[in-house]
């Protein structure tokens, strides 16, 4: 069975990839998206659409989605706590905190610069938050780090309010980018960041059978021979590579990284071994369908793939709670 799960989300993944280049504000044939892949004619609006438009935020969106999902089912293992994700760490605010702060104080205008800053920003905010977590003689515990990413986010989310409260301008460049999206933004910022985002995710599947271990309890897996601090390090290291650059693409995305593990916990079961894995398919899976939504139900505009997923998860984490057996951490 979870052959056939990382099976079927594969093919459902490629049928979502392919329907996300050919459909949007206009519907093109599959002959323009083969044709745009590799017979490209410049000459072709069909093919340029495919090609400069569809095809990156595909692309954005495979990447983005799998290091939003397996930094949240890996970020949940080593806190054990279901309603954890890659927020605990602070990066989401952190990365629009620096984006906000470069703009307001460099007065930077274009996208393109406000990729690094986003970087910088989320590492610096996650860096706060596990300072804080590990503070006093007894040293960092899930919980410790549950409650200081709430106090740094929090923290970094009025600052940030504050500088938009202030300046008119600054929330004008900022406001679309902080709305998450997979549009406008291009394959040379995604090639920048795409290292980062490689080894984070590729570092959380590493780590699926020590997660395994974790996710028993501080006691168990000390028993077990296992440093429950090491891993939380491991694990905090690798999703900030992992999130702060899909959010430095892509802005602030929620809902993916808390939803995703739950979704894929109730066909596998807990073990982290095929947990991750699937998570890499499960989480580009549901970013492209929702931003494929978001581009259908408006067009000939679009909302953008934040929105939808903030809309769409609500609905779906509220039947989650409700389900007589929650599949355990």
């Amino acid at each position: 069975m979870r052959w056939g799960a990382l099976i079927g989300a594969g093919v459902l993944l490629t049928l979502v990839a392919l329907a996300s280049l050919r459909y949007g504000s206009i519907s093109l044939s599959a002959a323009d998206a083969w044709n745009a892949l590799f017979h490209y004619n410049p000459d072709s609006y069909e093919q340029t659409v495919v090609r400069h438009l569809r095809l990156p935020r595909t692309l954005i969106g495979l990447g983005v989605g799998a290091a939003l999902a397996v930094a949240g089912a890996a970020i949940q293992a080593v806190t054990r706590n279901p309603l954890a994700g890659p927020e605990i760490l602070g990066v989401n605010s952190g990365a629009a905190f620096g984006v906000v702060a470069a703009v307001y104080f460099g007065q930077l205008v274009e996208p393109f610069q406000f990729v690094w800053f986003a970087f910088l920003g989320g590492l610096a905010a996650a860096a706060l938050v596990s300072g804080v977590a590990s503070a006093g003689p007894a040293g960092s515990s899930p919980v410790k780090l549950a409650l200081a990413g709430v106090i740094v986010s929090s923290l970094l989310q009025s600052w940030l309010t504050g500088l938009l409260l202030l300046d008119q301008q600054t929330l004008d460049v900022v406001r679309f980018w902080m709305a998450g999206s997979l549009a406008g933004r291009s394959l040379e910022i995604y090639r920048a960041v795409l290292p980062f985002l490689a080894v984070g995710v590729a570092g959380l599947v590493a780590l699926g059978p020590h997660l395994n271990v974790a996710s028993l309890g501080e006691e168990t897996a000390r028993a077990l021979g296992l440093k429950p601090h090491q891993i939380r390090w491991l694990v905090g290291g690798f999703s900030v590579l992992a999130v702060g650059a899909a959010v430095a693409v892509a802005g602030p995305i929620g809902f993916v990284g808390l939803a995703v593990p739950h979704i894929v916990r109730a066909v596998v079961g807990p073990d982290y071994r095929w947990v991750l894995p699937l998570s890499v398919l499960v989480g580009p899976l549901l970013l492209l369908s929702a931003d494929l939504l978001g581009r259908v139900v408006a067009r000939p505009a679009e909302i953008q793939v934040g929105i939808v997923t903030a809309i769409t998860g609500a609905p779906v984490l509220i039947g989650l709670a409700r389900r007589r057996k929650v599949v355990e951490l």
